[in-house]
């Protein structure tokens, strides 16, 4: 995911809730945001469609192809909870993708991809990426260490 370019950093930070120093953490994916109670139009399961291994540039990509659901779900300020879930699925389908640096790039776009590209084929993780912190994660477009493959 590239880093959004249509709106400033901290228009963006502002619309989801996000302030340097702060996890990069969500609410209850079930729970109406007024009053915490289960939200029957809260997106469900399955969440990731597939995913597939493939090389870029001569480096491991994984790429992870969103459902419909999932879509949905990333699109929801401040219910990204769901993408705890969904990286389980990542790892049903991908188990050598159970790194720390990936389970951070996942959460992020999880968190911001269908804002900054809607509708992106997929999100890709690459295991050779550095684990930074949140601000370091929410500046490079969660994609730590370099650019990301035109794929």
């Amino acid at each position: 995911m590239r880093a959004p370019l249509a709106a400033p950093a901290a228009a963006l930070v502002a619309l989801l809730g996000w302030l340097p120093g702060t996890a990069l953490t969500c609410a209850d994916p079930g729970a109406d945001p007024g009053t915490g109670t289960a939200n029957p139009s809260s997106p469900s399961p399955p969440f990731v469609a597939h995913t597939e291994w493939t090389q870029w540039g001569g480096l491991t990509s994984l790429r992870v192809f969103p459902t419909p659901s999932g879509r949905v779900a990333a699109r929801q300020p401040g219910t990204a909870g769901w993408a705890y879930e969904a990286w389980a699925e990542v790892l049903a389908l991908s188990p050598d993708a159970d790194t720390a640096g990936m389970r951070a790039q996942f959460i992020c776009h999880c968190q911001f991809a269908e804002w900054a590209q809607p509708g992106k084929t997929s999100w890709n993780l690459e295991p050779w990426r550095p684990v930074v912190d949140d601000a370091e994660m929410l500046a490079s477009g969660c994609n730590p260490g370099g650019s990301e493959e035109a794929l």
